[in-house]
């Protein structure tokens, strides 16, 4: 049997970086006209940038610190694989050369105009070392919410730091609620729904509602990830699909023997008024209810996940 460390050191010599990237669904195309011998710059989509140095055997990425060899481009570009998952995806790569597909320089519709699923998946999957993460991260969020956040692709990496959350219905994201460093909103020409965490409710019997998805997250994070909880926000107000999609959840828990909602609104008269309605909905259904408020007035759940994070 070949020794482990045997099989990483011919992998590393055997599969190039640049192979890895123009392998990836949807691939990585070289661009040619800032590309040099030694730094060969590749891009995806709107913004992806990985820079292949080292005849292959380097790479870094010029929108955050993250850099490596051919291992860690594989979890910088898929950051729930593990190890194990890593070598056994770069075996059928041994040997395999780059072709250097060259991008194509097509004009394009404003991107404003773009279906919002579209627009999401032109944006970078959230991972270590962005400047997304490093917003989330300073928002709080400790890395298990945020690892567990990338797998289930509920976040992806938005211009200046910012984070996309998405609502989706029926698996397609229909609506996206934008945090950042210095902007709050949400991108235009979408459908509210819910940001769910994780995406599959699938025999979860606690259903926990916040207004903003960095708190449901933060409700995750204060609770170690629950395994019987969906965590989910409405990103602030509740329109008739966001209330349908209440409706649908809280249907889907009902017979289940522990069944439970609670409304982690913010602690002030808003979010009084929005535990009032998630209240109604649960009696409407059936569900056992209880209101999560915040210890200090006008605070949220994210405000509490900082302050314990702050004591000594």
């Amino acid at each position: 049997m070949k020794h482990p460390q045997t099989e990483l050191d011919e992998l590393r010599a055997a599969v190039s970086c640049a192979t890895v990237l123009e392998q990836a669904t949807p691939p990585w195309r070289l661009d040619r006209a800032e590309s040099t011998r030694h730094c060969l710059k590749y891009r995806r989509g709107a913004g992806e940038i990985v820079i292949v140095t080292h005849n292959g055997a380097g790479w870094w990425d010029p929108n955050s610190d993250a850099k490596g060899d051919v291992f860690g481009l594989v979890q910088h570009l898929e950051p729930g694989l593990n190890f194990g998952h890593v070598r056994k995806a770069l075996r059928p790569l041994a040997g395999v050369q780059p072709d250097f597909t060259p991008m194509e320089r097509i004009r394009t519709r404003s991107n404003a105009s773009l279906p919002i699923a579209e627009r999401w998946a032109q944006k970078r999957r959230l991972r270590k070392h962005s400047q997304t993460w490093l917003y989330l991260a300073g928002r709080g969020l400790p890395e298990t919410v945020l690892l567990a956040a990338a797998r289930c692709d509920v976040i992806r990496d938005g211009p200046y730091g910012s984070a996309w959350f998405a609502h989706r219905t029926a698996g397609v994201v229909t609506h996206v609620d934008v945090r950042g460093p210095t902007y709050k909103g949400s991108l235009t020409g979408g459908c509210k729904s819910l940001f769910l965490f994780p995406r599959d409710a699938a025999l979860r019997s606690r259903f926990v509602l916040a207004e903003a998805a960095i708190d449901a997250l933060s409700r995750a994070a204060l609770e170690n990830l629950r395994d019987d909880t969906v965590y989910a926000a409405t990103g602030g107000g509740m329109g008739p699909e966001t209330t349908a999609a209440i409706r649908n959840l809280l249907l889907s828990i009902a017979a289940m023997p522990a069944a439970r909602f609670e409304s982690a609104t913010d602690a002030n008269l808003a979010g009084d008024r929005y535990a009032a309605r998630h209240e109604t909905l649960a009696k409407e259904a059936g569900v056992p209810f209880l209101r999560r408020r915040p210890p200090l007035e006008g605070e949220d759940w994210n405000d509490v996940l900082k302050s314990q994070g702050d004591t000594p």
